[in-house]
């Protein structure tokens, strides 16, 4: 991305404000009782969803006169709900103005005419067409524990490497080999940049962000892996091979994530393994990203 370029995020309305009480009564057959409990609250502000933080930071993005960010509602609410959409964003000050309103519909393909850098929902039959469609996405898991706004000026990433930043190869031969076999494997191959992952394009997009240097809010991203030395080296050198930096990164070596994501209080994690994701949102917003072996095995077992 270049520093000129605009990051168009597109979020679905229930990853943003908080309509958990409205989805109960949700049935795809028969929506009708969620659109009536929706239009008798339409004067009601939601709630922040998990997203909100992350959003709100990415719109301050163009407070000293940039016009740098957008943020976009891709939504399946009918347009009736959407004022309460709209009206929630105005209540709690998100300078939104674009919004797509589909009743039902999949909202995935308005993605390219939107220019969409990434896709945030919690509806995962959408997040995979997004995937499917080569649109960077994530499921947003909606009672993830990030709702509250922190570190305020600060937009903080935390992106899991193998099948998120770069692409599933390495994890593909770690499922096929014996851990030392994969070492192994990565330390002959440590040159070698791995081929890149579904949200690659996003970290070039914060990269952008960072380059433009007219907001005061400030961006810092993370490696969060468990990969650990000696096959850190070609996560390292992958990132060094494609121009892009992380602030932080950190090898785990099968540890669990979840403690020191809750030390680094990211505004959004991006990983592959629902396992990961669900101990995660605990702690702090989490998007699953489904793509790679790791999810194809899920599939399977569905």
């Amino acid at each position: 991305m270049g520093t000129n370029e605009k990051v168009i995020v597109a979020v679905s309305a229930r990853a943003l404000f908080d309509f958990e009480e409205e989805n109960l009564v949700f049935r795809e057959a028969d929506p009708a009782a969620y659109r009536e409990l929706q239009e008798r609250k339409l004067d009601l502000p939601a709630q922040p969803g998990a997203a909100f933080p992350l959003v709100r930071k990415l719109l301050a993005f163009n407070g000293e006169g940039g016009n740098d960010v957008e943020v976009a509602i891709l939504s399946r609410n009918d347009p009736v709900t959407g004022l309460r959409v709209f009206g929630s964003a105005r209540h709690h000050g998100l300078a939104i103005s674009r919004a797509i309103f589909t009743s039902g519909a999949a909202p995935h393909r308005y993605l390219r005419p939107l220019g969409a850098s990434l896709f945030l929902s919690v509806n995962a039959l959408d997040v995979r067409a997004a995937m499917a469609g080569g649109f960077p996405a994530a499921r947003v898991y909606p009672a993830s524990a990030g709702t509250r706004l922190r570190n305020n000026g600060e937009l903080r990433i935390a992106f899991d490497g193998d099948s998120v930043l770069f692409s599933d190869e390495a994890e593909r031969i770690f499922r096929l080999m014996q851990l030392e076999q994969f070492i192994d494997h990565e330390v002959r191959n440590a040159r070698i940049p791995l081929p890149p992952g579904p949200l690659k394009p996003f970290l070039d997009a914060l990269c952008g962000l960072r380059s433009g240097r007219r907001s005061t809010v400030t961006v810092r991203t993370a490696l969060v892996t468990a990969r650990s030395a000696p096959a850190h080296e070609r996560a390292i050198r992958t990132l060094m091979a494609w121009g892009v930096t992380v602030d932080e990164a950190m090898f785990l070596g099968g540890r669990p994530k979840a403690p020191f994501l809750a030390e680094f209080e990211p505004d959004i994690f991006f990983d592959d393994h629902v396992r990961n994701c669900e101990s995660a949102s605990r702690h702090v917003t989490t998007g699953h990203v489904p793509y790679g072996i790791n999810n194809e095995l899920e599939v399977a077992l569905q």
